[in-house]
């Protein structure tokens, strides 16, 4: 769905990079996520426990990711703080 959705992001104004960091941050609270988190059965996995105790152990890790998600959706400077640090000097097309 990015290549689909990229180019709508763009023509509203949202830099490319800002979108890319939001679907990054999207993928990771569905990949910790019921019923299709990946994440979550290899933990459960790992530890040998159940999904089931295992889902009620990511609630505060879930909900600090999406509180990062909600301020980098909605204040944009903070994900793209450290690209414009790095490279403060644009280059023209």
């Amino acid at each position: 769905m990015v290549p689909v959705l990229l180019p709508i992001a763009v023509s509203f104004g949202i830099d490319p990079l800002h979108f890319g960091v939001i679907v990054v941050m999207n993928l990771s609270i569905g990949m910790i996520t019921p019923p299709y988190g990946i994440t979550l059965y290899v933990a459960s996995s790992v530890a040998n426990r159940s999904v089931l105790q295992v889902s009620r152990k990511i609630g505060l890790p879930f909900m600090l990711i999406f509180a990062i998600l909600m301020m980098t959706t909605f204040f944009p400077q903070l994900a793209l703080y450290f690209p414009d640090a790095l490279m403060p000097i644009t280059i023209p097309n």
